[in-house]
């Protein structure tokens, strides 16, 4: 049954669909962004409060600033902007359709249709998942990158932007000229801190055209910071099959684990849903739990998708059925990760690792080692490195860290150890590659990459512990030097 409002109340009756009227919602989110993850994560939240007759005026308008977010509209608009969600689960799938978004805006040149409809009082959240390296971040410092080609394009042209941040500058503009008051700018990316982080690219842009406007955003928009957790394969044939198999002709279904978590500060200057009360955690320390969550999953993630990627293990859920590759995941994260990271309420690090290795280890979710491994230049500066410097700071050891970096130096050659080639995984994958090549003979020109690595180049401990490693592998192969760290 192809997916459309007219045809809901034809799907079978396995299929949970909305019980709430769609043509009775009106909108009060826009978000940037729609990819799988936010289908399956903040747009599940809002559905489920509506499913409970809440926040009927919070629908969601989508949007994208990338030519190729046109491909995603014209899927979704064809369907209703309706969502197939596949909860993959061992012991049984279960699948949903969700409402909870309304409409989808054109993808245009100078982002006009974005910049109106987030001029409009009745949006109150904009919200985001640009990704991790979407976010303008200076590589070497941190900071702003006011350098950065798309953000002179929104300084010369701010009325016709580019970028998110700046369709998100010209409307906040053109709000503070009306007298209409500041929305929420709600981050939903990886980013430790992302609620700041986002603050500081919007205000810093707008400085740069208009101090006042900069001041005034900073003093009435808020950016709560989050942590956002559900693991979502990508969309291929496999899944629209799984989806057809349920008697839905879905041409952008979404499969997840069973499992959810969004933690959230509460810091909204124009009201929010109740996100608690669809399972949402309200606190003020999102820091512990981002911390628990970014520097155990996300690097466990990037222990485990570069190691599989050059051995040819296709998904996570392969690499923690190979002896070896989970051996070195657990050991990575009991005595170099874990140590550096904090309890939360109801949660100890060990009880943390516990359930992501059953998460990782579901065989229902075909999360690829090549989705995991990309864009390795953000992941590994934002996910790994701070441990890395974080344990150097304390003497703890990084012996297995410095082995996990030197994985993705070897993966970045760009063949596997079987021959076969990786295809680009990575924004800047010619220039990763040019410098894998020139460290297979001389490590240490990886590490001389200033704007990942800065002073770890140098440092008496993990520099030469990074070399032994990738000495190690390209000589006797990854999986002997995952064997050497475990012996």
């Amino acid at each position: 049954m192809k997916l459309t409002t007219a045809t809901l109340g034809d799907l079978p009756d396995s299929v949970v669909t909305p019980r709430y009227d769609r043509t009775r919602l009106t909108p009060g989110i826009v978000h940037i962004g729609l990819g799988n993850f936010h289908r399956a994560h903040q747009a599940w939240y809002l559905h489920s409060l509506m499913q409970a007759g809440l926040a009927h005026d919070w629908a969601i308008i989508g949007a994208g600033v990338r030519p190729y977010d046109a491909a995603m509209r014209d899927k979704l608009i064809a369907q209703d902007c309706l969502t197939t969600l596949i909860e993959l689960d061992p012991k049984g799938s279960r699948a949903e359709v969700i409402g909870s978004m309304i409409d989808y805006l054109p993808i245009e040149p100078g982002n006009g249709s974005l910049i109106a409809t987030m001029s409009d009082p009745a949006i109150r959240i904009v919200s985001l998942t640009v990704t991790e390296g979407g976010y303008y971040i200076h590589p070497a410092n941190g900071g702003f990158d006011a350098a950065h080609p798309d953000i002179q394009h929104d300084v010369v042209n701010p009325d016709q932007p580019m970028t998110a941040f700046g369709a998100i500058v010209a409307a906040l503009a053109n709000r503070r000229a009306a007298g209409v008051r500041a929305f929420t700018v709600q981050s939903c990316d990886n980013l430790q801190g992302n609620g700041g982080i986002t603050r500081q690219t919007i205000v810093s842009l707008a400085r740069l055209t208009d101090p006042a406007l900069a001041e005034w955003i900073d003093t009435h928009a808020t950016f709560p910071n989050s942590m956002v957790d559900c693991i979502v394969p990508a969309t291929g044939p496999s899944e629209i099959e799984r989806a057809k198999a349920l008697g839905i002709d879905d041409a952008a279904p979404v499969t997840h684990e069973n499992f959810r978590q969004w933690v959230i500060e509460d810091a909204f200057c124009a009201g929010r849903p109740s996100w608690e009360q669809a399972g949402a955690t309200i606190t003020d320390d999102v820091h512990s739990y981002e911390a628990m969550k970014i520097r155990m999953l996300n690097a466990g993630h990037q222990v485990l998708a570069n190691a599989g990627e050059i051995l040819g293990i296709a998904t996570i859920s392969g690499c923690m059925t190979d002896p070896d590759v989970a051996a070195f995941f657990h050991k990575v994260e009991e005595s170099e990760i874990a140590p550096h990271v904090t309890p939360v309420p109801g949660m100890t690090p060990s009880g943390y690792l516990d359930l992501i290795t059953t998460r990782f280890a579901n065989p229902e979710i075909r999360d690829t080692t090549r989705r995991v491994a990309f864009d390795g230049s953000s992941r590994h500066s934002g996910f790994v490195l701070p441990i890395i410097r974080a344990a150097l700071d304390k003497s703890k050891p990084v012996d297995g860290l410095a082995l996990v970096e030197a994985l993705w130096a070897r993966m970045c050659e760009g063949t596997r150890e079987d021959g076969t080639r990786i295809e680009p995984n990575d924004p800047f994958w010619p220039d990763l590659t040019a410098v894998a090549k020139a460290a297979k003979d001389k490590p240490s020109e990886w590490l001389a990459q200033d704007q990942t690595y800065g002073n770890l180049a140098s440092d008496p401990v993990f520099a030469p512990a990074f070399e032994k490693w990738l000495r190690t592998i390209w000589t006797d192969g990854s999986r002997a030097a995952i064997r050497a760290y475990l012996g």
